[in-house]
């Protein structure tokens, strides 16, 4: 079976505001306004239609952050949390010979760093990143994308996904999809079962 695995709230538990704050200014005004700002971007950032040095010289710029860009790197990417629980099903999955396929809004600071950072996304055979395709869930090409790219058949394929909008565009074209509560990790386990004991 296929298995296709967002990475933020899925695999990877984040914040933020609790790393990039630190680049701030003591002196700034309304520094959670200031952080907030750097979503403007996101979209464009994620897929890959604002260079790597053109985000970061404007996020320090809306920020107020004398940071380097190396600095800012580095509070961007420490921002990450594995969820242990998800991963003890990965595990399982790869031993069990599933197809693993990494499916992520992601960017060129975040990929491919976290794939050193944490050994165990050699796991997944595959990536479809949305700063290498230049489309962003939920649009559907990125989907279309994954389907044409790796032979998906949607209703064969099982999704993982923390945000509504991305899941309801999988469900539109045929995938299985799990909407992800890392507060609720037993409730994905008793789906995953039910889903894998329907293939046997």
């Amino acid at each position: 079976m296929t298995f296709l695995f967002d990475i933020g709230r899925v695999l990877l538990d984040f914040d933020f505001e609790s790393s990039l704050s630190r680049l701030l200014p003591a002196t700034v005004a309304d520094p959670t306004a200031r952080l907030e700002r750097l979503l403007e971007r996101k979209d464009e950032f994620e897929t890959g239609r604002i260079t790597i040095d053109a985000y970061i010289s404007w996020a320090l710029e809306v920020t107020g952050s004398d940071a380097t860009a190396d600095e800012f790197c580095h509070a961007w990417q420490q921002i990450f949390t594995p969820c242990e629980p998800m991963w003890r099903c990965v595990r399982q999955l790869a031993k069990d010979d599933h197809r693993l396929i990494l499916f992520s809004n992601t960017n060129a600071i975040h990929c491919p760093w976290i794939f050193g950072e944490f050994p165990e996304f050699a796991l997944f055979s595959a990536a479809v990143l949305s700063y290498e395709t230049g489309f962003i869930k939920p649009e559907p090409q990125i989907y279309h994308y994954a389907i044409d790219r790796y032979g998906l058949i949607p209703g064969e394929t099982l999704y993982i996904d923390d945000l509504p909008q991305n899941i309801a565009t999988g469900r539109d074209l045929g995938f299985r999809c799990w909407q992800y509560d890392l507060k609720d990790h037993a409730a994905f386990e008793t789906w995953l079962s039910s889903n894998l004991k329907s293939e046997i």
